[in-house]
């Protein structure tokens, strides 16, 4: 009996370290099979910066005071002239106990020059208001025995920024003394819970800054508060119309939308009709931006995925993929390559790209 028993056991004991092994056996392997990834190359990429002055966030009363009397006047700008004794000579609204508003003072026209009754044009553009009152003094001086003269700025309106996108208070505002970046957002009321601060870009003279928004306004990066100047732009889009784009060997090139903001390489493919051509889709190229001064170029080895070998490649917001028809050498050929395409879209990229690829092409 005690046999019987014994020969049971050690049947059973056996039979369960067989199933371990096979469930090992059989869990282990698809494991393995997944491992490889589909990227055979990333390189990191920054962009140089400027020498751009990071200024104060914050100011006291008595320095913004100061700032506003070194405020330099220019065409727009709107003045108030007090000939003291003499209304006939003075401003528009300029006379005591007369409130200012619109239609009073006097506007600097187009090429600086401010026009007032006896002296006619005199150029003040560039000069403070303390010294346009020097200068009237003296253009008075030649008609009136000992002339006073005071002048205030009634509108500032010769250093506009632009306030475009995902803003509380959009559209143009007038800078009536030093302002940061910080300064500037505010002028426009902060931004919306919509905003994709990511891409948010700083434009001047039609170039994108490298000026990275996302880490001042979520990171408190003082080092981007740079100083904004008059004619800059503060473009920030929303987060709902997300999008990479695809370009080379396919069908269809230009943006396919990220649903729900996902997206992996197989389906953007897909979508541009990578399987109507003969695309190299062992050697894909990525352009991704992570910031608008830093960024990858990530090669994908895309048979790889397609044999199950690796996982899907998840794309980021931005990405640019480009298919070469043929082999392609060096990321420089390929960037070549890719130049007229990038700047055919060239408003809707990542400020990343436009700042290293675009801007001196």
């Amino acid at each position: 009996m005690n046999n019987i028993f014994r020969t049971v056991l050690l049947t059973m004991i056996s039979a369960m370290l067989v199933g371990c092994i096979s469930y090992a056996e059989l869990v282990g392997a698809p494991e393995e099979r997944l491992l490889t990834s589909a990227v055979v190359e990333r390189l990191s990429v920054t962009v140089a910066t400027e020498d751009q002055h990071a200024v104060p966030q914050t100011r006291l009363p008595l320095q913004r005071q100061a700032e506003q009397r070194n405020y330099r006047i220019d065409h727009g700008d709107v003045l108030l002239v007090n000939v003291a004794g003499r209304p006939e000579l003075s401003s528009p609204g300029a006379v005591a106990g007369t409130s200012a508003g619109r239609g009073t003072g006097s506007r600097i026209d187009g090429d600086g020059y401010l026009r007032l009754p006896l002296i006619g044009r005199v150029h003040v553009a560039g000069n403070t208001a303390t010294q346009v009152e020097h200068m009237l003094v003296e253009q008075f001086s030649r008609y009136l025995v000992d002339p006073w003269v005071l002048v205030e700025i009634a509108e500032h309106r010769s250093q506009p920024v632009y306030l475009l996108g995902q803003f509380r208070n959009p559209g143009t505002h007038y800078l009536d003394r030093p302002h940061n970046l910080l300064a500037g957002i505010s002028l426009g009321g902060g931004t919306l819970d919509s905003a994709n601060l990511r891409s948010a870009r700083l434009i001047r003279n039609n170039r994108t800054q490298p000026v990275d928004i996302y880490r001042l306004l979520q990171e408190g990066a003082l080092d981007q508060n740079i100083q904004l100047q008059g004619g800059d732009t503060i473009f920030v889009p929303d987060d709902k119309n997300q999008n990479v784009f695809v370009f080379g060997a396919v069908s269809r090139s230009g943006a396919v939308a990220m649903p729900s903001g996902r997206l992996n390489i197989s389906q953007a493919l897909a979508s541009a009709g990578i399987f109507e051509t003969r695309g190299q889709v062992g050697n894909i190229r990525i352009i991704r931006s992570l910031s608008p001064t830093r960024g990858e170029l990530i090669t994908v080895d895309h048979h790889l995925i397609l044999s199950g070998r690796a996982l899907p490649f998840e794309l980021v917001e931005g990405d640019i993929i480009y298919v070469p028809r043929s082999a392609v050498g060096s990321w420089n050929q390929a960037i070549q390559d890719l130049l007229p395409s990038l700047q055919m879209v060239s408003a809707i990229l990542q400020p990343f790209v436009s700042i290293k690829y675009l801007r001196d092409n």
